[in-house]
């Protein structure tokens, strides 16, 4: 495998610490809805739909407030936004256990709304940093560092929580967001290329110029690919709990996530560029035959490995996009609103492959989310499709 991609993004000024930041930084982000969760099922002694309310408020508040704190970042700088977003971690985490589960629900919300934007803030600096014909690798390795987040994040929470108390993995991640903020804070990595600055002060960009057909598929792309990835996550632990496996759940997932580190290796090494509904299209495809692994533990972990490896290249492409679509201007705004997108889809792709195996089967609960993840890409087939007979009047999505 070429690795000349890689080593050349890494040798850029700035590229190699802010993706090393950006493992340990996103960390307690991933924590957060998992210590909020058994917090109130452990401690508030509240079931699981109330603990999955709480764990949506957060989620709804993060989904509205990405765009607009990437709006702020654009105009503002990104300290100013951090300083913000720190003090109001710090104060939710520490006061809510406080709270009653009413105003934990409100405070949530506010929460996720002021959320520490790392995750955009991130992809948006790599846009800074990367030029354009480099980003594939960065942005790959970007996907990887969340796929290693997310795989010890939430696992380290659960650990805090069960086995010394939730109220403590409540600190731990209030403690952790603290910190990243911080460390983000002391870093200040760039928003914008020294090339991409404004001529002039207050230069702005009307929301219609930029925001453009293409741009909005991209986003769809991305709600689209996070919509399998959430359903397929329900769908693996009721397939495993369906056949009395659900002790081998944590293998089966880290299988999950080594696919998916290994696709988006290899999606970075890549000479040629895979637009984003491709990938999306091929990741649902190889989603619905899941199921048919269903049955025993390993079965099934290897049934995910075709889907598995395209999880990190998806999400690596279309950030990719987003930062090729949107003009340096207007890139937190743009990169906050891929955020949401990705958010929104992981939120509604759970519930609803539960609905559908609450009334059928795991399988076909796979099958489902596989066939949703087609439905939403079919627009932007058809965009593709378009663009490629008619080539002069609109553009790729890449």
């Amino acid at each position: 495998m070429n690795l000349t991609p890689y080593r050349q993004a890494l040798a850029l000024p700035g590229v190699a610490r802010l993706l090393a930041l950006s493992v340990l930084a996103r960390m307690p982000n991933t924590a957060a809805g998992v210590a909020l969760t058994l917090y109130v099922v452990l401690e508030l002694g509240r079931g699981y739909g109330a603990a999955g309310l709480a764990g949506t408020a957060l989620t709804v508040g993060a989904a509205i407030g990405a765009p607009v704190l990437g709006r702020l970042v654009d105009r503002h700088g990104l300290r100013p936004v951090l300083a913000v977003s720190i003090a109001a971690q710090g104060v939710f985490w520490a006061v809510a256990q406080a709270l009653p589960y009413p105003a934990l629900l409100v405070a949530a919300v506010a929460a996720g709304l002021l959320n520490l934007p790392m995750f955009s803030v991130i992809r948006q600096s790599l846009a800074a940093l990367v030029p354009a014909e480099q980003r594939r690798p960065a942005y790959a390795l970007d996907s990887m560092s969340v796929e290693l987040s997310f795989m010890i994040g939430p696992a380290l929470a659960v650990l805090l929580a069960t086995s010394v108390s939730p109220r403590i993995a409540m600190v731990a991640v209030g403690a952790g967001l603290v910190a990243a903020g911080l460390a983000l804070f002391v870093v200040d990595p760039p928003i914008r290329a020294r090339h991409e600055e404004p001529e002039r002060a207050g230069v702005r960009i009307a929301r219609r110029d930029w925001l453009t057909p293409q741009l909005l598929g991209v986003l769809a792309v991305g709600a689209a690919s996070t919509l399998v990835l959430g359903g397929t996550d329900v769908a693996l632990i009721a397939a495993l709990r369906d056949s009395d496996q659900l002790a081998w759940t944590s293998v089966v997932l880290a299988g999950w996530g080594a696919y998916s580190l290994v696709g988006g290796f290899a999606y970075g090494a890549t000479r040629r560029a895979v637009p984003p509904v491709g990938l999306m299209v091929t990741l649902a495809v190889a989603t619905i035959p899941v199921g048919l692994g269903a049955g025993h533990w390993w079965t099934l972990a290897l049934a995910l490995a075709p889907a598995g490896l395209l999880c990190a290249p998806t999400i690596a492409a279309t950030s990719d996009a987003v930062a090729r679509l949107a003009p340096a201007a207007v890139r937190g705004e743009a990169m906050g609103l891929h955020g949401s997108a990705l958010t929104v889809g992981m939120a509604v792709g759970a519930p609803l492959t539960g609905a559908v195996i609450d009334a059928s089967t795991p399988t076909w609960g796979f099958v489902a989310i596989g066939a949703a993840g087609l439905l939403l890409a079919l627009p932007m087939v058809a965009m593709q499709l378009r663009r490629r007979a008619v080539p002069d009047r609109v553009p790729a999505l890449r």
